[in-house]
């Protein structure tokens, strides 16, 4: 894995977990990279089953939440589904507030998003 990357795959039964590397995603150079690494995993890679897994983020700024919003989109368009997981108690209230919480799939655990495949 190259220490450029701001996520790690991981294939769980034919799902992509793509677990989100960085603590703090807040300025724009590391947004716009994590976002080109998001949406090549819809645009390039052809997943349609993606799980972003939150646990070791600490930190989210409101561009962030703009990339999460377009993967969003690319999944709807491809017919996908975009389920969130493990977000700490400060994002999701970020989530709330902004009722992303409307728009996304957002779950506790790893293995209640399993479930929603």
């Amino acid at each position: 894995m190259s220490k450029d990357r701001r996520i790690d795959i991981e294939d769980i039964n034919g799902v992509t977990v793509a677990r989100l590397l960085e603590k703090k995603i807040l300025d724009e150079a590391n947004i716009e990279a994590l976002g080109q690494e998001l949406f090549a995993l819809v645009d390039k890679d052809g997943r349609r089953k993606v799980i972003l897994d939150f646990t070791h983020v600490e930190y989210l700024s409101s561009a962030a939440l703009g990339k999460l919003i377009t993967m969003h989109k690319k999944m709807m368009t491809a017919k996908g589904k975009l389920v969130l997981c493990c977000i700490r108690k400060e994002i999701h209230e970020v989530f709330k507030i902004t009722q992303i919480d409307k728009i996304l799939s957002l779950c506790g655990s790893l293995d209640d998003a399993l479930g929603k495949f």
